[in-house]
């Protein structure tokens, strides 16, 4: 039996479970499932029906992920791009798709390769409001639901003889499927093998980091020493905190931030970072990239709690860095 015979019996079953799992991250076909229902509803299928299991499972799975890299920050998404051939660029890359085009983003995300599933947990560590964040996440997954359902609807005929053709090759379809499979494994393994550099970044206990800093004051040392906060912009709210005389690099735009960065660095300098994610993701990852640019830099382990479990100084986030920084809210 194939997919649309499948949906025919099983449809407002299908659909759901397929929509919920693609809508957190499961590489399932979404848009498939959707087309091949929309095919289907011409029996005792409601498309009506369909539409509203579809965007109900969907928008189920996006809050989860919402309130997930609302709490979690990047390491839901390092977590959700560990599958990706390169996530590095998962990562950052639709967090500057995200930056770039900002709230609307959520209207059209499920149609871009790669942001669909990402849309929802980068808006929650952005710290969009919920309400905000709900309404346009309604209207991108009702729009996307229903163009594929009527897609799938009018040209039901073609696309059952698709199936049918796919259905009488599939032995050829599954060697294809099989050598693309195993050409992804590979690809993967290698991106795996690749990202045990992030072992190697250096980390520093944030005890150690403020008793090097006393020791360099009390030597009146001129070598200079820059403590980078990478965290999310979403975990910045007037009258926040962060580590005294630190600076702001947004890793959303870390090309942009180095640029203003070597103004004032020295071979000489040190460079320190931290965040507030869990397992230091976030640092990890730009201290990586700063690494590329021959800077020598630390992560600050266990990032801002330890820092203030350690008794280190702390500043409220200047309302200039506040300002500066994109609204999502």
């Amino acid at each position: 039996m194939d997919l649309i015979g499948v949906i025919a019996h099983h449809g407002y079953a299908v659909t759901g479970v397929t929509l919920f799992l693609a809508a957190i991250g499961i590489p399932l076909p979404m848009a498939i499932t959707l087309l091949a229902a929309g095919a289907a509803a011409h029996g005792d299928l409601r498309i009506g029906g369909v539409l509203a299991v579809a965007v109900l499972a969907a928008l189920a799975g996006d809050i989860l992920l919402y309130f997930g890299g609302r709490y979690t920050g990047w390491w839901l998404l390092a977590w959700m791009c560990r599958v990706s051939v390169n996530p590095e660029a998962c990562i950052f890359g639709s967090a500057d798709y995200f930056y770039r085009r900002g709230p609307k983003t959520l209207l059209f995300a499920k149609y871009v390769p790669g942001l669909g599933a990402m849309a929802a947990p980068l808006a929650g560590s952005l710290n969009m409001r919920f309400a905000r964040f709900l309404r346009l996440d309604v209207s991108g997954t009702l729009l996307y639901c229903a163009s594929w359902l009527a897609v799938g609807y009018v040209f039901s005929r073609f696309i059952r003889d698709i199936a049918g053709w796919i259905e009488r090759a599939g032995h050829a379809v599954l060697f294809v499927v099989l050598v693309l499979i195993l050409g992804y494994a590979a690809t993967v393994m290698i991106f795996t093998l690749r990202a045990r550099r992030y072992k190697e970044i250096e980390k520093i206990s944030a005890e150690s980091l403020r008793e090097r800093m006393q020791t360099l004051a009390s030597e009146s040392s001129d070598r200079l020493i820059i403590i980078a906060d990478v965290r999310s912009h979403g975990y910045y709210d007037p009258g926040m905190q962060r580590i005294k005389n630190s600076i702001r690099v947004e890793p959303h735009r870390l090309k942009e931030e180095l640029l203003a960065l070597r103004e004032f660095m020295t071979p000489e300098c040190d460079v320190y970072v931290y965040c507030s994610c869990i397992r230091d993701t976030t640092s990890v990852r730009v201290a990586h990239m700063l690494q590329q640019e021959n800077c020598h830099v630390q992560v600050i382990d266990g990032g801002l709690k330890a820092w203030i479990k350690a008794g280190g100084a702390m500043e409220v986030v200047p309302e200039s860095d506040v300002h500066h920084l994109p609204h999502f809210d």
